[in-house]
């Protein structure tokens, strides 16, 4: 072989030797490469095999957590702990229940288990034929898990509908009010709300007490609760609404009322107004019942306000017992003309000022305190400010914005100022309890504790001399219809135009009758009142002697007993007169 061709041979041979170099080197590469994406690929997969196991957790996490509340929380008003909260009972003085809780169910649907509505509907109905069909449709097409279709069921429904076996329908336990009494005490202990929420009378004051937040906060349980023990005396309590509501179908009024209240302690005994209302089922007295004429309707009290005009008087120093004031002529002022209605024609004491319910008597002993001091005198007696209370419905009096002369000597025989009835006889008591005005309560109250809140309002030698002012009216006036023997009441009766259009009209009276027993020694207030009684069926309507007084006689002839009021009767068995 030449140099040549062995150059040749070599110089392939290396060519061949470097092309498999590059051959290997190349492989190399490719092959790392490859095994670089295919760690990459597994890596992705493994993101996100992670990313739906993350994903489905957190939805089936959230599902279970869904499904929990569910258990916890069904209804969409009120938790079941809530449902089944205790409130306390409310008892009278002597502790005989007023209010009290007992056990009931409620039925409510899940709508998304109805599997046929219409059926469903159907079905309730024959147990429940009041349900509204239109909105039961509603609830259970609606969206929600929840739905209430009739609280507070009787046992007797409760197992009927358990019979019938509809999917989706339930029962929840809860609580219920109830009052053993009915109407008897209703403005006073007041009702609750569907949710057993205190929302009148002595059953929403004690909410505001605390409980209504307690509630709130889940912090109450099914325990019983301490109860609540009212002034309110059953039995006299009774007594006073039956005197009430014979009044007004015998007279035809719009409205009656009485009260009975203890002097020296400001405890309200018993309390009526009449239209009034069963607690038990609140709804069926929402037009008139649920207004308490007692302490939140205002009325011009008409010639009972004479009883804090005299005492006025007397309480200055202006005016004696036995001073005579000239009553002959008609008061004429302002465009106005200020006359009697049975006017005497002569001079009159005082004694016989009040005896004869004297117009112009009244008005000349109240211009001889003057009219700044005789709006003092009156807010003095609480009269023209808001009466404070545990009851929450009380109506705030109205008075003139300017008080001139004529207003003064007007209001003197009470025209131009409207009060509630509770408060005047809460001033009453003051005139004749040694002059201490003392805030009315519906809960017990001893003597002591009375004196703490008491304010001496009128001098002892005034509140004397109005003791003998209401014995007096009562033995020889126009209180002689409530006298009973035995009993010393005395009083003073007021018979007031109504105003109708701005305007006084004749023909609507609002009677009232302010007394106490017995007048030897106070112990008790009584008043009563008829509202625009019909008088023209001569029934004695027209006048407060022969209409509100009689309710006074029967209230006290009932009641004297159980307050434990003794009769006191002379040797020869008759009745004994006050001696002053």
């Amino acid at each position: 072989m030449s140099f040549l061709s062995r150059a040749m041979v070599l110089k392939s041979k290396a060519h061949f030797s470097a092309s498999t170099t590059g051959v290997y080197t190349d492989h190399a590469a490719f092959e790392g490469a490859r095994k670089k994406r295919a760690a990459q690929a597994k890596s992705r997969v493994g993101l996100l095999i992670f990313g739906f196991i993350a994903f489905y957790g957190v939805v089936g996490g959230r599902l279970v957590q869904y499904g929990m509340a569910e258990q916890e929380t069904v209804s969409s008003i009120a938790p079941a702990d809530r449902l089944m909260a205790s409130r306390p009972d409310l008892l009278d003085r002597n502790g005989e229940v007023l209010a009290t809780d007992i056990r009931t169910v409620s039925l409510f649907a899940e709508p998304h288990r109805i599997v046929d509505i219409d059926e469903a509907i159907e079905k309730l109905r024959t147990v429940l034929p009041d349900l509204d069909q239109r909105s039961t449709y509603q609830k259970l097409t609606s969206n929600s898990r929840f739905q209430w279709l009739r609280r507070q069921l009787t046992p007797k429904q409760q197992s009927q509908i358990l019979a019938l076996g509809i999917p989706g329908i339930g029962f929840r336990p809860e609580k219920r009010r109830f009052y053993p009494g009915g109407p008897t005490a209703a403005h006073v202990v007041g009702h609750v709300n569907i949710d057993n929420r205190g929302v009148a009378g002595m059953e929403r004051y004690v909410d505001s007490q605390g409980l209504a937040d307690l509630t709130a906060l889940g912090m109450t349980s099914d325990q019983p609760l301490e109860p609540v023990k009212l002034s309110i005396d059953l039995r006299v309590q009774s007594i006073v609404r039956e005197v009430v509501t014979s009044a007004i179908t015998k007279f035809q009024a719009i409205g009656a009322g009485a009260v009975v209240l203890d002097v020296h302690t400001g405890e309200v005994l018993a309390m009526a107004s009449v239209p009034d209302y069963d607690p038990n089922n609140p709804a069926e007295g929402a037009k008139e019942g649920w207004l308490n004429r007692m302490s939140n309707g205002t009325f011009e009290m008409g010639s009972t306000f004479k009883s804090f005009t005299i005492a006025m008087g007397l309480d200055s120093g202006r005016v004696r017992l036995g001073d005579m004031f000239d009553a002959r002529y008609p008061i004429r002022i302002g465009g106005f003309t200020i006359k009697d209605f049975h006017g005497k024609g002569r001079m009159l004491s005082v004694p016989e000022i009040f005896q004869y319910s004297s117009n112009i008597g009244t008005a000349k002993i109240a211009d001889t305190v003057g009219t700044e001091g005789h709006k003092e005198f009156l807010t003095r007696l609480g009269l023209l400010t808001r009466m404070q209370t545990e009851l929450p419905e009380v109506a705030l009096p109205s008075q003139p914005r300017e008080w001139k002369k004529i207003n003064s000597i007007t209001i003197s025989f009470g025209h131009g100022v409207s009060t509630t009835p509770l408060q005047t006889a809460v001033a009453g008591a003051a005139l004749v309890n040694g002059g201490k005005l003392i805030e009315p309560t519906f809960l017990p109250r001893t003597r002591e504790q009375a004196d703490q809140v008491a304010k001496q309002v009128l001098k002892p030698a005034a509140s004397k001399d109005m003791r003998f002012l209401f014995e007096w009216n009562g033995v020889n006036g126009s209180g002689r219809n409530a006298r009973v023997d035995g009993f010393n009441v005395g009083g003073k009766t007021g018979t007031a135009d109504k105003v109708v259009n701005g305007r006084y009209v004749h023909d609507k009276n609002f009677n009232a009758f302010l007394s106490a027993f017995p007048m030897d020694d106070p112990q008790y207030v009584v008043l009563s009142f008829i509202d625009e009684p019909k008088t023209d069926k001569g029934n004695g309507a027209a006048l407060a002697g022969t209409s509100a007084a009689p309710m006074v006689h029967d209230i006290i002839t009932r009641t004297a007993a159980v307050l434990g009021v003794k009769p006191k009767f002379g040797k020869d068995g008759s009745a004994l007169l006050v001696s002053y």
